[in-house]
């Protein structure tokens, strides 16, 4: 199963690599310019591109999850694990909007309106709103939990796949802190973590 989970991600990550090819192709002479289109600089290679370009929609998808827990009236244990990852989620995205504009990518969501593996969508945010009590915990401790797995799985095809230096650095330590996050939130289902009370007991459905 591991094996045929990576070699997936590994498709998904070279799907993407397309897709930024296809992005930096010259535009018809008889098209009008869009600022929004911007074709990455000559040094972004493709790999790297398509792996930040995805990061940064993931990340900015789940912490718009993550700030629910704030409101909503979820256990202590739990809207205090939300809120630490919440944190680490936003210095993240900090750093990642650094390294797109470095390597002279646009601003943009070439991805918006598909549903990639692992990100949270428009319409888990919508039942979020929607939902309080278990159900949101449950979806909330569902959507995080896949939306770390499967951001873990893709960076750690872009340290092999990608060519940068930086964007491989910037992949393989987000791969070192998310296996960090995911062992914090098994601690947390558990009921091991110490630093809050009331333990939160995980959907028995969705083992982590």
């Amino acid at each position: 199963m591991p094996t045929r989970r990576a070699t997936a991600l590994l498709l998904l990550l070279t799907v993407l690599t397309g897709c930024a090819r296809e992005g930096g192709r010259e535009a018809d002479p008889g098209s009008v310019p869009s600022r929004t289109t911007a074709a990455p600089s000559p040094s972004a290679d493709p790999t790297d591109s398509a792996w930040v370009q995805l990061m940064i929609p993931m990340d900015e998808q789940a912490v718009a999850l993550l700030d629910m827990a704030a409101e909503k009236p979820a256990g202590p244990r739990l809207r205090a694990w939300a809120a630490r990852l919440r944190t680490e989620q936003v210095a993240e995205l900090a750093e990642l909007r650094g390294l797109r504009t470095r390597m002279g990518l646009p601003d943009t969501d070439p991805h918006e309106g598909h549903d990639m593996p692992g990100m949270v969508t428009a319409e888990d945010l919508r039942n979020a709103r929607a939902s309080g009590g278990a159900a949101f915990d449950r979806l909330l401790v569902t959507q995080i939990h896949d939306h770390l797995r499967q951001s873990e799985q893709v960076s750690r095809s872009e340290t092999t796949a990608g060519s940068g230096a930086e964007a491989r650095a910037r992949a393989r330590e987000l791969v070192a802190v998310r296996g960090k996050q995911l062992a914090s939130l098994t601690s947390l289902c558990a009921g091991r973590a110490a630093d809050v009370p009331e333990p939160f007991a995980c959907p028995s459905d969705h083992p982590v």
